[in-house]
């Protein structure tokens, strides 16, 4: 009888395996999120198709990564790829105003992937988006720093998250984005 109440439990969880880690009331789609520009950014727009979510800071060690947020954008933008880079002085180490971010993004790195106004990722202040990342995939959805990364998949659905550490170039990070495209 055990063994057979095993087996029933291990079929079950094999037929109703998911990617995603709660039932979601309401999808990353759902949402807006005002740009570096001030016009809204409807998150709708980007439906059915898979987002690369990072914080980002102007005085941060990662800053160098938004050259590789770039070059991701570049080479997957046509395939559908959106790169979303949210400007963060939750961990003190971003410029004061969005005109100053702007200017430094695309002066620096020449950055025309989508970016928005400075934004809190972490704490009660946080955006919606970060508050939903958290009811709906947990503490690992919270960035621990500057350059932390939430995958969206083309469901509106987080895929995975990734360390700061991580590069937005890396193999792990191609390799999902790459499986998500197909």
């Amino acid at each position: 009888m055990k063994n057979l109440l095993i087996i029933g439990v291990t079929i079950f969880m094999f037929f109703f395996k998911s990617s995603s880690h709660a039932n979601y009331e309401k999808i990353f789609y759902d949402f807006k999120i005002n740009s570096i520009s001030g016009d809204m950014i409807n998150l709708n727009d980007f439906k059915g198709k898979p987002v690369l979510v990072v914080n980002t800071a102007s005085y941060c060690g990662f800053t160098k990564q938004y050259d590789d947020m770039q070059e991701l954008w570049e080479r997957y933008k046509d395939k559908g790829l959106i790169v979303l880079g949210i400007p963060s002085n939750s961990f003190n180490q971003e410029k004061k105003d969005n005109s100053d971010v702007k200017e430094f993004c695309e002066v620096n790195f020449n950055i025309n992937f989508p970016l928005t106004e400075i934004t809190d990722v972490k704490g009660n202040n946080a955006h919606e988006i970060y508050k939903w990342a958290k009811k709906n995939y947990g503490k690992s959805a919270i960035p621990k720093w500057n350059f932390y990364k939430i995958l969206i998949n083309k469901e509106g659905k987080i895929e995975d998250t990734y360390a700061s550490l991580t590069n937005p170039t890396s193999k792990k990070i191609i390799n999902k984005v790459e499986s998500l495209l197909n």
